[in-house]
């Protein structure tokens, strides 16, 4: 019985989420405002390759973030020094310590963003590997980023985050020759849970394959507005 209410609970929890997450979306298709959710485990490099893209196209698109951190706004700090449009979340003082961001948190932080003013705006989530992907945030696309430190069976214990995924960044790629790890079983094993999932091997401090990130992003936002 204990188990079923809790399913339950659950599910409620998760239909209202999914609610919020849908007016978040209309909000931003209204502004005409391309999403990107962007998750990780802690320390993947999440914020290094926001930095790097921030410099690199800022005279390119209008962008903006939205930084999801239990605690403090060091992340959001890194970020300032680029000018575009910042909000902060913090869920442990805010929002009673959640591993993720959701759907209401991003509805309360919009009214400090100019959205009829960004192109595409990220969403920098939790480092966390298990509950962001439960949670729908009103987003285009989810990208995750995994680094070759974290190992290769990552996707296989933590099938539903590399699932939600449509595109993984495989980050650090400059440490491949200094680890023990095989770079063609990870691929493998992310096939295992998503199939075929677009993935990228980059270095977010040596600029490996960044590129091809920035290509990304170009082609998703420019099929958006020629969607408008």
């Amino acid at each position: 019985m204990e188990s079923t209410t809790k399913t339950v609970v659950m599910e409620g929890i998760l239909d209202a989420n999914d609610a919020l997450a849908q007016a978040n979306r209309d909000k931003f298709d209204q502004a005409g405002t391309y999403v990107i959710n962007m998750m990780s485990s802690p320390g993947a490099g999440k914020t290094t390759i926001l930095e790097r893209t921030l410099e690199a196209l800022g005279g390119k698109l209008r962008m903006g973030v939205v930084e999801g951190d239990v605690q403090t706004s060091l992340d959001a700090d890194r970020l300032a020094r680029f000018g575009v449009p910042t909000v902060q979340i913090n869920t442990g003082s805010e929002w009673g310590g959640g591993c993720h961001l959701d759907a209401n948190m991003v509805r309360c932080g919009l009214p400090s963003l100019p959205l009829q003013e960004i192109d595409l705006l990220f969403i920098e989530n939790v480092g966390n590997l298990v509950c962001p992907a439960g949670f729908r945030l009103g987003e285009d696309t989810r990208v995750m980023v995994a680094s070759v430190t974290e190992g290769e069976d990552k996707p296989l214990k933590y099938p539903f985050m590399f699932r939600s995924a449509e595109l993984v960044l495989v980050n650090k790629a400059d440490l491949l020759t200094h680890l023990d790890f095989d770079l063609a079983l990870f691929l493998r094993n992310l096939d295992a849970v998503n199939p075929g999932a677009p993935r990228i091997l980059l270095s977010a401090r040596t600029g490996q394959g960044i590129q091809e990130w920035y290509s990304w992003l170009m082609t998703r936002r420019e099929a958006v507005a020629q969607s408008v």
